[in-house]
């Protein structure tokens, strides 16, 4: 367990099960159950998958596969209670009845006694009555009764989620409608298995958006009832006209992507008649999208017009016509982006010059508000075409409008497509020294009244080009921001100790003045970096008497001051 968990999971699972927080233990068949109790009570299981030890466990970590500290808590308890014995083996001595006993007195009562207990526990148990409903649904003798699967598929979806916890179980109790319809078509009953997954699919679909689905376990149910939806049909047949308009409806008024590119999907099994249908269908829609212009908005754009445009892309790109994806894309000219997707479509069908005149096109609509990417498909254009100084214009423009870290690299990559990198590079670091020199000339920073800019940006860029004394210079010289010096610090500390400690030592105070945990953690790390430096540098007393001022000024913050005596500082 200490392993599989790792050692703080391992830590916080010992003082779990210490402080009696496993309950209602029980071993059956190699298989250990218990409740553990945290911030809620958790449901965990124990058992070995060849030869090592797994968990499985409702609690956040557990649902994504990690050995959480309840089921160590949950093992220790059953070390505890059962010294030197695998699971599954009954111990000689054994006190008190266990699952096997249990299991002996279910074999020795007649039905009715079963019947009864069963009937008890499902009005309690949603779970449980869900699965009973479904199996009796299947195994009628007039065929599946669909109306039993789509009152449990109802139930299962309305269930009421209160909590980000209580998400799993709730896609959990899904999942089981799911696999009742899966068993359906794995015994042939394709039609049905067609129609409820249809029904589930609008059920689910329609409730996902109330639930909080950060883990994706509801949304996972959709891509799976897709699935189950392609393989019914495939075994259906249904009618193609009738499927593609289905589809349609489904893809056009989808909110959540999962039948996005039905037509494609469903290609082989809509055949001609169907496919003609959806087109027509598609093409009914499309014609009611107005055109738009510069600056344009349509209130609508992330939902019917985003879904219909990429639904008619798709259909486009299906049948490998340019010149429709083209017109269709035409249509929106709102914004550089537009013009972007435009140039795009040229390019990647081979036809550069159509896609250099859409990107020229989308920087002259568009000059003070010109998109990265359309200026960067536009610059590779020009290299492209042996036309550097109108790459290097555009790349220039760019990094001076947005001087920092990303533009230098983009600049730099430019650069060396122009075999100018030297030449460039020169230019952009003086660019950066002039633009700090006059803001510190008439104290203007990015609003009235701030203070003057630092050299932080050319520290940065000359960190990330591994010049560190450059850095350093420049950091001496204009400043930078305190990530950088402690960066500056670090990378120092081991060949100048004596520059590197008052970096350290200045940062120290600010960090502290952050006042929570996280930094109060940070300052002691930046005390133990000083602690280390003083020592090389033969000043051990000094540290002494530099820690007790430390100490004094910040007695007020006591978890500080706690982090400060936990610590060995001799």
């Amino acid at each position: 367990m200490r392993r599989e968990a790792g050692a703080r999971s391992f830590e916080r699972g010992d003082s779990y099960f210490k402080s009696g927080k496993v309950s209602s233990f029980v071993e059956h068949e190699g298989t250990l159950a218990a409740n553990v109790q945290g911030t809620r009570s958790y449901r965990v299981k124990l058992f070995m998958v060849r030869g090592r030890i797994r968990c499985d466990c409702n609690c956040p970590l557990g649902q994504g596969g990690v050995f959480c500290k309840h089921g160590v808590a949950a093992g220790l308890a059953w070390l505890q209670a059962k010294p030197g014995r695998a699971p599954g083996k009954k111990s000689a001595r054994s006190s008190g009845a266990t699952m096997e006993d249990v299991r002996a007195w279910l074999l020795s009562q007649d039905k009715s006694t079963l019947a009864g207990m069963l009937m008890e526990q499902a009005m309690d148990d949603d779970k449980l009555r869900r699965r009973l409903l479904f199996t009796v649904a299947k195994k009628s003798a007039r065929g599946p009764d669909l109306d039993t699967y789509r009152k449990a598929i109802d139930q299962a979806v309305n269930e009421e989620v209160e909590d980000y916890q209580d998400v799993y179980n709730y896609a959990s109790g899904i999942g089981e409608g799911i696999d009742s319809i899966d068993e359906l078509l794995k015994e042939g009953r394709a039609s049905e298995a067609l129609e409820l997954s249809e029904y589930a699919f609008q059920a689910l679909e329609g409730a996902i958006g109330s639930v909080d689905d950060s883990d994706g376990h509801v949304g996972g149910l959709l891509e799976r009832l897709q699935d189950i939806h392609l393989k019914a049909a495939r075994k259906a047949k249904p009618d193609p006209v009738t499927l593609a308009g289905r589809l349609f409806e489904w893809e056009l008024h989808g909110n959540w992507g999962a039948f996005h590119g039905t037509a494609e999907t469903y290609a082989a099994l809509l055949g001609k008649k169907g496919l003609a249908e959806f087109r027509k269908l598609a093409e009914a829609e499309w014609a009611k999208v107005p055109p738009l212009q510069g600056g344009q908005r349509d209130a609508d754009g992330y939902g019917r017009r985003y879904r219909i445009t990429q639904l008619m892309e798709n259909l486009a790109k299906q049948s490998g016509d340019v010149d429709a994806l083209v017109t269709i894309r035409k249509r929106d000219r709102s914004s550089p982006r537009a013009y972007l997707r435009i140039a795009e479509a040229y390019k990647e069908n081979g036809k550069g010059d159509g896609a250099l005149e859409w990107a020229e096109a989308g920087r002259k609509a568009f000059p003070k508000d010109a998109d990265f990417r359309l200026l960067e498909f536009l610059a590779d254009e020009y290299h492209r075409r042996k036309r550097h100084d109108e790459a290097m214009a555009i790349a220039w423009g760019y990094f001076t409008a947005h001087p920092s870290l990303e533009p230098y690299k983009t600049l730099k990559r430019h650069a060396g497509k122009a075999g100018r990198w030297k030449e460039w590079r020169l230019k952009a670091v003086e660019f950066l020294r002039r633009r700090v020199a006059k803001a510190k000339a008439t104290h203007a920073g990015p609003w009235a009244g701030s203070p003057p800019e630092d050299r932080s940006e050319l520290v940065r860029i000359l960190l990330w080009q591994r010049d560190l004394e450059a850095a350093w210079r420049e950091a001496k010289a204009g400043g930078c921001s305190p990530a950088l010096w402690l960066q500056l610090a670090e990378k120092r500390e081991k060949a100048h100790p004596a520059e590197a400690l008052p970096i350290y030592q200045r940062l120290i105070e600010p960090t502290l003045g952050q006042t929570n945990n996280e930094a109060y953690s940070r300052a002691v790390a930046l005390l133990r970096k000083v602690q280390g430096l003083m020592g090389r540098l033969g000043k051990k007393k000094e540290f002494g008497r530099y820690l007790e001022s430390v100490r004094a000024g910040n007695r007020q913050k006591r978890n500080f001051i706690k982090l400060l005596e936990r610590g060995r500082w001799k």
